[in-house]
């Protein structure tokens, strides 16, 4: 076994499906924040939550004073703290991700993290409501709030726990277990290995054509995906 392994895991449709609640909770704290009812908001798949934020500002044609972003954050986090028995209800755990988090827990050399395009706060929300948070250490993760492009929070996050472990995490010692075209360009941007899981919107083929070597279906399969974590 290569020992000293860094796991970064994307949360949303890789870990956890919000049911729609997401979308709801995002537009609530944008409308509490800049005062505008929106119909819509821009594309959200594999995109940081800063990018989502200013395009929908721009869809709008809203302008922001400076604040606008960090009052979002608080807001956003709310709603989903004061949602939890509805996203519990609309929402899921996907297949095998519970159980993928505690085997690799398992294995000693092993640090699993968050790497997301969520805020800490709404990530950490959001983990807590599904009863996630255990088995990943939050204070070495990257998030949305830390960098809008998701390939440069690969090495926050390897910073973050070379400072809390001392160790020092390499390209070939971190792996990015994601859903999206986006996980994948930021472990070849960032400097990772990447587990390509096609249990989003994005197909088996389409993982594979946005570079990634090892594509699974889902995480259903625990021995498997350990395997795989342990191979690399």
């Amino acid at each position: 076994m290569t020992t000293n392994k860094l796991i970064l895991w994307d949360i949303d449709h890789t870990l956890i499906e919000t049911g729609g609640v997401g979308s709801e909770v995002f537009r609530d704290a944008f409308e509490q924040v800049t005062g505008r009812k929106i119909e819509k908001l821009a594309d959200v798949t594999g995109r940081t939550e800063p990018i989502i934020f200013r395009e929908t500002l721009a869809m709008y044609r809203i302008e922001d004073p400076g604040d606008y972003f960090p009052k979002f954050i608080q807001a956003q986090a709310e709603g989903y703290r004061s949602r939890a028995e509805e996203m519990r209800r609309r929402g899921r755990v996907l297949p095998g991700a519970r159980e993928a988090l505690e085997s690799l827990a398992a294995i000693p050399d092993i640090h699993q993290t968050i790497l997301t395009g969520n805020p800490r706060a709404s990530a950490e929300a959001k983990l807590s409501i599904f009863d996630l948070a255990t088995w990943l250490n939050g204070d070495t993760g990257a998030y949305g709030d830390d960098d809008a492009v998701r390939a440069n929070l690969i090495g926050i996050a390897r910073q973050r726990a070379r400072e809390q472990t001392g160790i020092t995490f390499t390209e070939k010692t971190t792996v990015i277990i994601g859903d999206s075209p986006s996980d994948v360009e930021a472990a070849l941007k960032g400097g990772a290995q990447v587990i390509a899981v096609a249990s989003g919107s994005t197909t088996v083929k389409e993982l594979k054509s946005a570079g990634a070597a090892t594509v699974v279906d889902d995480l259903a399969d625990t021995a498997a995906i350990r395997r795989v974590v342990v191979d690399f």
